[in-house]
Order: structure tokens, then C-alpha cells, then sequence
């Protein structure tokens, strides 16, 4: 199993979901610009499900050297790499900033899962289980910087789930909504429209053993952003959200 953003929450809760579900690999590898940190992961991986797991650094905000990664390869991949940043009040004129949010959310992301998309399409089978957000659906004034980099991830996992069809390979968007994680703590979260890493993580394995191609981890979310998306342009741009 590789995992890409290893230190997420919701990356930790699946990999124990799946593990305490009796799904056994020969490694997984945990992919991480903070190894210090997964080290105590990878270290609890070991001691309560007798796993095996390798630490691989990557930080996309550098240059990835992919020849350190030749030796990798699974049938499963669970991407949770992702950075909120400030939201527009905060950050919009913050130029690094906005480079970090595109950055790690799209355009140093993607050539790292094409890379193992190759892979996985030359073994013809596997499931790439990938994080976007609810944010992408539609922009708002709140945070169309982050939104507009997850609608760019959502389009391309939409693109990629339609061309490795035929090549057996199986991609699961995934739409979390409002998370209580290290990323959102402080934000005022509403708590009925907020899911746990713990719920995330049942609600994204029941997706993945259905072979789902989209999941919104809360199901009310699909039906706030079904009324979101439709309203119409000229009231849209007058809402505050």
C-alpha cells in the first residue's frame, strides 16, 4: 500500500481501518516531507498490526527525485497530500502562499501520482483512492484559491478514473467536506456538517469495497453542494460564503 501524505489524519485512519479489517501487505509505504513525525506511525503500525512499512520522504514543495521510488509499487494507493492555507481575507495578495496552495494540492501532485499510475496501469489492476474537497465544486469568496486547486484535482481524477477503465484500474474521488484534523483545527467548524478521521475513514472503505467512483464522506454534503452548484450565477456572486 503507498500512501502519499502520510501524516493526514484521515490517511492514519484508513490505513488502521483497513489493517484492523484483516487486509495484510508486504510493506506500505509511507510517503512524508515530516519523517520524524510518521516515524511514531510507523512505529505504532508495527507494534499493534505486526505491519511492515518504509518512510519515503517527498516534499512538493521540492524537486522530486523519482528514481528513489523505483522500488515501490502496490495495487493500492491512498493519496491525503493536501495544504488549506490561508483562506482569501488572510491570504489572497500572500503570493507564496497561493504557490503552496496550487503547488501542493495540483501541480506538484499530480506528477507524482502519474508516476505511480504508470505502474499500476502497467500491471493492469489496482485502486487509487484520492482526497479532493467539497471546496472544488464551486468557488466561494472564502477560499477560491484552495477551491479552485481542488476543482483541478477533481477534473483530473474525473479524467483519470474514465482512461484507466480499461486498464482495470479503479480511482475513487473522495470529497471529505468539513474535517476535524490537524489542518482545520481553530477553524469554527459546524459540528453536525463535521466528520471525524475515524468516520472518514469507515465511510471511505465502504466506498472502496463498493468500487465507488465519487464519496462524500457525510452524505448531506452531496445535497448542500447539489443547491450550491445550482444557484444561479447572478445571485451566486452576491452570497457571502
Amino acid at each position: 500500500m503507498i500512501v502519499l501524505g502520510s501524516n493526514s489524519d484521515v490517511a492514519q485512519a484508513f490505513v488502521e481501518k483497513v489493517l484492523g479489517e484483516g487486509e495484510k501487505f508486504p510493506k506500505i509505504y509511507l510517503f512524508t516531507s515530516n519523517t520524524e513525525t510518521t516515524q511514531k506511525f510507523a512505529k505504532h503500525l508495527e507494534v499493534k498490526y505486526l505491519q511492515n512499512s518504509e518512510i519515503v520522504f517527498l516534499d512538493l514543495m521540492q524537486e522530486v527525485n523519482y528514481s528513489n521510488f523505483d522500488h515501490i509499487s502496490s495495487p493500492l494507493l491512498f493519496c491525503a497530500a493536501g495544504y488549506l492555507g490561508e483562506g482569501t481575507d488572510e491570504g489572497l495578495y500572500n503570493l507564496k502562499n497561493t504557490e503552496r496552495i496550487i503547488d501542493i494540492n495540483y501541480a506538484k501532485l499530480v506528477p507524482v501520482l502519474n508516476y505511480f499510475v504508470h505502474k499500476m496501469e502497467s500491471r493492469r489492476g489496482g485502486t487509487i483512492i484520492a482526497l479532493s474537497s467539497v471546496a472544488g465544486d464551486r468557488g466561494r469568496q472564502s477560499n477560491f484559491i484552495y477551491g479552485s486547486a481542488k476543482a483541478g484535482f477533481t477534473a483530473y481524477l474525473s479524467g483519470l478514473r474514465n482512461y484507466l477503465f480499461d486498464k482495470k484500474v479503479h480511482v475513487l474521488t473522495v470529497k471529505p467536506g468539513f474535517m476535524a484534523t490537524k489542518m482545520t483545527e481553530g477553524l469554527p467548524l459546524n459540528p453536525k456538517l463535521t466528520a471525524t478521521p475515524k468516520q472518514a475513514a469507515g465511510s471511505i472503505y465502504k466506498a472502496y469495497k463498493k468500487r465507488k467512483n465519487v464519496a462524500y464522506v457525510l452524505p448531506v454534503w452531496w445535497l448542500i453542494m447539489l443547491i450550491i452548484k445550482h444557484i444561479p450565477e447572478f445571485i451566486f456572486k452576491k452570497l457571502k460564503l
